[in-house]
């Protein structure tokens, strides 16, 4: 058990896994201290959370913020590259973030991963995913790994958005057959699985899934039932469900859905071969969320997308 009042840093508390795993650690008695590319003083955490900035080109300041601390909690990447943000740079900045953690003598790193992460992969998002574990690995920190499949919760950036979009189109375009599979997993399982691991001193990975798993078209459904909307499904090319993606994203001045992330969805990577650790069930929490579930656009962009951003 994780003694209180003791020091943690979580990349991204502002964010949305980072915010879970902060509050998760304020319940249970910890003092946190964040690592933000920008402050946002007005954010219901702000008062509670030591902040600093998180940068990679003053390494002393970098190492101060980290001194003092038990353990890292890492969620910085990026969903998808923009300008100068790319992978090849957030493998390296995990990489300089690793080497001052150990500097600083930060007792163990937990750090949020994806599942099905592969160096031989075509996707970059897991191919630099993997990348990282393997540097993770070979730092000499004590780690834990744990791999999200596809993250659940109040306003959360998929399930919203399909929402949102349910609510407003009498017709739902699926790329493909519709069976790829996901296996959702709220927010706070993960948040909790996190914090349970720090507490160990071996060396661990982790699959963060829930106990149910769904094609891709049930979860669509699950939806539309919660939101009340009797929309009409269809199939639909990858090509096709794209390009109304980038219309969306433009009229919204976001990115709603990428090539990478709709191939990642289609060969069933957001699944675990590990029994479930997350007790949450999707389908409850949909249906329990259907009043305020897709009310409004949650933009990855406005909320994230930064040249430090975090998942």
């Amino acid at each position: 058990m994780l003694e209180a009042l003791g020091m943690d840093v979580v990349t991204g508390a502002f964010s949305y896994t980072g915010r879970a795993i902060a509050e998760e650690l304020l319940g249970r008695g910890r003092e946190v201290r964040t690592l933000i590319r920008r402050d946002a003083p007005r954010d219901p955490l702000a008062a509670r959370i030591e902040r600093a900035e998180l940068q990679f080109r003053d390494m002393a300041a970098l190492r101060a913020a980290l001194s003092g601390v038990d353990v890292l909690y890492n969620t910085y990447w990026i969903r998808f590259p923009r300008a100068e943000s790319t992978y090849e740079r957030a493998v390296a900045n995990t990489r300089l973030l690793l080497r001052v953690a150990c500097a600083a003598g930060i007792r163990r790193v937990v750090h949020v991963s994806v599942t099905n992460p592969a160096e031989s992969s075509p996707l970059p998002y897991f191919r630099g995913k993997a990348l990282v574990e393997q540097d993770l690995a070979e730092s000499g920190i004590s780690y834990a790994i744990v791999r999200p499949t596809l993250v659940f919760g109040p306003r959360d950036i998929l399930v919203n958005n399909i929402a949102w979009s349910l609510r407003r189109v009498p017709i739902f375009p699926v790329a493909g057959d519709g069976s790829y599979l996901v296996q959702p997993v709220s927010v706070a399982d993960v948040a909790s699985l996190c914090v349970d691991l720090a507490v160990r001193e071996d060396e661990v990975v982790r699959d963060a899934a829930g106990p149910e798993t769904l094609a891709f078209e049930e979860l669509v459904r699950l939806v539309a039932a919660a939101v009340g909307r009797d929309v009409r499904v269809v199939h639909a090319p990858p090509r096709l469900v794209l390009a109304l993606a980038r219309a969306v994203g433009l009229a919204r001045r976001d990115v709603m859905l990428t090539a990478d992330e709709l191939a990642g969805l289609q060969a069933s990577l957001l699944t675990s071969r590990e029994p479930p650790c997350g007790t949450d069930s999707f389908r409850s929490w949909v249906a329990a969320s259907g009043e305020t579930l897709g009310r409004g656009y949650v933009s990855e962009l406005a909320r994230n997308f930064r040249p430090y951003d975090h998942v």
